[in-house]
């Protein structure tokens, strides 16, 4: 069954402003909360029980940069308790909630609201899996909201474990940096995937294309649309956080934001392109389907055209008059068959002549 391109309202139709209702598909089961805060000197890494998640609340007016990321979304009272500790608006809360947001970029003063979507390809089913993830940006902390667990910022991780490179030197900002650029950085992992697929069917397009191949055109179709919506929007995200004065957002660490601004551009190109290769298979493939069938239509038109003058030849010698001279003939049985094999090969050597064959 195809996915939905549409999907349902992000809350019930009706409701006031701030409501809390989570819309989206429950993925996991249990909610984690996980905490890593560092500084230049040291590192504490830790698991908070979702019970307990008012623990997150002191790490707000820490001097060391906080972490803390929340799988899972469909626990309201940890939103809840998170939202009021750090002062989030309700609008702010009630999108994190509502997991069919377009990417964006928010400014409320003393923390910055950022949305993207976080892809994963799926190779057993050969299609694009996307997920909402959510960050809070403010002065000593990033807090991340996704709704499972498992993602691509396994690197940032190490690299804060390692105290490799500047990550552990800079503040907040460059730690959003690093999880946005981890998210576009995946985004080529799944383009190059896609590409292989493409090529191949090019190859089967070329080949022999049947009706699977035209099913396997759609699908590519439906997953570019899914890649578009989910990463156009991201370059106006990315811009916004590298132009907009934000203390927030340093300006070393916005030269890096303008960095990843530049891939992402690379992947909406790439992304045009095959929607371009993916058009042109699709009239490639109506292409070789017609092309098909007008080579079998000009076989029977061929077999049609020779048969007509021979039917025509049998239709005289198989009426009923009495009185036709060259039904008594001795030779007339074979003499018909001789101009029938003679206006058969007459009109075959004409249609060779012409290259109709």
């Amino acid at each position: 069954m195809p996915r939905k391109l549409v999907h349902r309202p992000a809350k019930k139709i009706g409701a006031a402003p701030g409501t809390l209702v989570f819309t989206g598909e429950k993925k996991v089961e249990k909610c984690r909360i996980r905490v890593i805060d560092y500084n230049p000197q040291q590192l504490t890494e830790s698991e908070i029980p979702v019970k307990d998640v008012a623990q997150c609340c002191p790490l707000k007016d820490t001097r060391s940069v906080s972490w803390v990321n929340v799988d899972g979304l469909h626990l309201i009272k940890v939103i809840e308790t998170l939202g009021s500790c750090y002062g989030l608006h309700p609008l702010v809360m009630e999108d994190i909630l509502s997991t069919e947001q377009r990417p964006k970029v928010e400014d409320y003063e003393n923390y910055l609201f950022i949305v993207i979507r976080m892809l994963t390809f799926d190779e057993e089913r050969s299609e694009i899996k996307a997920e909402q993830v959510s960050f809070i940006l403010g002065e000593t902390y990033v807090i991340s909201f996704q709704e499972v667990e498992g993602d691509v910022f396994d690197g940032v991780r190490e690299r804060i474990r390692n105290g490799k490179g500047r990550i552990r030197k800079m503040g907040p900002d460059y730690l959003a940096y690093a999880l946005l650029d981890s998210v576009v950085d995946s985004y080529f992992h799944i383009l190059e995937k896609i590409g292989d697929q493409i090529e191949q069917l090019e190859e089967e397009l070329v080949t022999d294309p049947t009706p699977e191949t035209l099913r396997k055109i759609h699908e590519f179709k439906r997953e570019m649309i899914l890649l578009r919506k989910s990463i156009w929007p991201l370059r106006e995200v990315l811009n916004g956080l590298q132009r907009d004065e934000t203390p927030l957002v340093s300006e070393a660490t916005g030269i890096f934001f303008r960095d990843v601004y530049d891939h992402t551009i690379q992947v909406i190109d790439t992304v045009e392109t095959f929607r371009d290769i993916i058009s042109g298979q699709l009239d490639l493939y109506l292409s070789s389907i017609s092309n098909r069938m007008n080579e079998v239509m000009k076989v029977l038109t061929i077999i049609a055209t020779i048969f007509i003058p021979l039917t025509f030849v049998a239709g005289i010698y198989g009426m009923n008059f009495e009185f036709m001279p060259e039904l008594r003939w001795r030779w007339g049985y074979f003499a018909v068959w001789g101009v029938m094999l003679g206006m058969g090969v007459l009109m075959f050597i004409f249609f060779r002549k012409k290259r109709w064959l």
